[in-house]
């Protein structure tokens, strides 16, 4: 797609000088020529692009090349992407796989390097990318920044390796992302002093003030399963010059549904000043990791956007480098069928895999919550039949599992709250951070049937009982579909609702179930390894003996 010289009409809106005029904007060679202000009214706005200030691709469970498609009928024309999910299954073989085949299509994609591969050692990863590897991406000028540093116990430790590969972010004057829930008072102060400038994990008002105030810049979350939008809010309206927008993990059917724009749209429901709104969602995030994304300035790429309202922001069509690559809701090019590349070594399982002893005292419970990634820690008596610990759902005391998919290995088993089966099983290969499998079920039977679909199919999201099974196959890294767009979102669609037939009221249930062994966000995770304490940053036992 060739960019041809052209004249565009419209209310240009200048998020520089944060004013609005009708105006004449001359293309020429992809690139901004001239811009003339002009007289009379115009019907359209033409603004910048939105930013995706921080999203991993893979969690929408689509290839760059098929994310793209999606994207930009929403007007999102760039993205900080981080490869993390891919690093963690095949290292920097994953990561190179993302820049190519993002470079196949007409958005801007701008990549990290990944420095938690694995995110902790209490899990098996299929690859680790460690100091040397952090230097080979970060000398790519594909790769823009240092990703989330989620090891935040080892940069307020001092962890050597951790250091090293912040020092050589700083060495090559790299940006580096941050990721600290919860770290607040002297830690927090410690981990912004090694190099540490954005943060995207806030929860509550209180601790994104706190983290603005010391430094760092607050990246207001709204994902698929973490909603952090309205309690951040406020933040938003307060320092517009020091927040971005983002989604982090967003799955294709939410995709399907919109993405910055809407975050727009409800800020300015909210009674924010639309210019300053547009600010989080583009200019802070171009400015910040000097992404090459057209502001509308002369000499810059023609990138931008054409909506009829700044109230609800109907998106008209979206440009690249002076060519418009999607209009009224349609992309104007055609899909890249991609590559397929994975590292799945599982072998099927037997129900007497799943079985859990009984033993005395209570058990450690993992409580999830709707909208969030932490969980809390509760001690309950387990329900005993012939001598083994079984799910019990007339107390929504369900079993959770984690299969090693790298290797055989036996699975690892625990109990969760609040996913509200009633029978069946939900399961999945994307489990970050390590994307192991991992699955919850009300039998053992529809548990073992669950995960054997997603062995079979080497990556899937499935959902099963005793005598059915369906899923959605996820053939590049166990994480991606090589399908199009929306027919991956209605599968999701299909399978949600099959979760929830099954009893659960969780709004996202698969997206929850894949924050479950994401051991750096407190309070208890399973691993393939085994139950881990996020408080301690260590592994507990399941059984706790009662006090006499």
């Amino acid at each position: 797609m060739e960019a041809k010289s052209e004249k565009i009409f419209g209310n240009l809106v200048d998020l520089h000088h944060e004013t609005i005029y009708p105006a004449e904007i001359d293309i020429e060679k992809g690139r901004i020529a001239s811009i003339r202000k002009k007289e009379g009214k115009e019907n359209s706005y033409i603004m910048p692009g939105f930013v995706d200030a921080h999203i991993h691709i893979e969690s929408s469970m689509l290839p760059p090349s098929e994310f793209a498609r999606l994207a930009l009928v929403h007007g999102t024309i760039a993205t900080v992407s981080d490869p993390h999910e891919i690093g963690n299954v095949l290292g920097t073989d994953g990561v190179d796989y993302m820049l190519e085949n993002g470079s196949l299509v007409p958005f801007k994609f701008y990549f990290g390097a990944p420095p938690c591969v694995p995110a902790t050692n209490f899990e098996t990863a299929g690859a680790r990318i460690g100091p040397s590897e952090i230097a080979y991406l970060l000398r790519k000028k594909e790769i823009k920044y240092l990703s989330e540093v989620m090891n935040f116990p080892g940069v307020i430790h001092h962890d050597p390796d951790m250091m090293e590969k912040l020092s050589i972010a700083k060495q090559l004057h790299k940006r580096i992302d941050g990721h600290a829930p919860g770290v607040r008072g002297e830690d927090l102060r410690k981990y912004i002093a090694a190099g540490i400038e954005t943060d995207h994990e806030c929860t509550t008002l209180d601790e994104a003030r706190e983290k603005l105030t010391k430094g760092l810049k607050i990246l207001i979350r709204e994902g698929s399963a973490a909603r952090d939008f309205d309690a951040l809010f406020p933040l938003m309206k307060e320092h517009p010059e020091r927040c971005m927008l983002c989604s982090d993990d967003l799955d294709p059917h939410s995709l399907v549904q919109g993405n910055i724009n809407l975050l727009v749209r409800r800020a300015v429901a909210k009674g924010m000043d639309p210019l300053k709104a547009l600010r989080c969602a583009s200019k802070n995030a171009i400015e910040h990791y000097g992404l090459e994304v057209g502001m509308l300035r002369v000499g810059d790429p023609a990138d931008f956007i054409r909506v009829g309202d700044l109230k609800e922001f109907p998106i008209l069509s979206s440009h690249i480098n002076g060519v418009c690559v999607a209009q009224n809701g349609k992309p104007l090019f055609p899909r890249i069928v991609p590559k397929i590349v994975n590292r799945f070594n599982a072998k099927k399982k037997e129900v007497a895999d799943f079985r859990i002893p009984a033993k005395e005292g209570l058990i450690r419970i993992m409580e999830a919550f709707d909208g969030q990634l932490i969980t809390r820690q509760l001690l309950e008596q387990p329900l005993i039949e012939k001598g083994f610990a079984v799910a019990d759902p007339t107390r929504d005391l369900l079993k959770i599992a984690v299969v090693n998919r790298y290797f055989d290995a036996p699975p690892k088993l625990g109990f969760i709250k609040n996913f509200g089966l009633k029978r069946g099983a939900i399961a999945s290969s994307v489990a970050h951070d390590s994307h192991n499998i991992i699955v919850v079920a009300a039998t053992d039977e529809a548990l073992c049937k669950a995960v054997n679909c997603v062995i079979a199919h080497k990556g899937a999201i499935a959902a099963a009982d005793h005598d059915w099974e369906e899923c959605l196959p996820l053939p590049i890294a166990g994480l991606m579909s090589d399908r199009e767009g929306h027919w991956a979102a209605e599968q999701v669609v299909k399978l949600e609702k099959t979760a929830k037939k099954l009893g659960s009221s969780l709004t996202s249930p698969y997206m929850t179930l894949s924050f479950m062994a994401l051991l750096v966000i407190p309070e208890l995770k399973m691993s393939d390894l085994g139950l881990f304490d996020g408080n301690r940053f260590a592994f507990t036992d399941l059984f706790v003996k009662q006090s006499v």
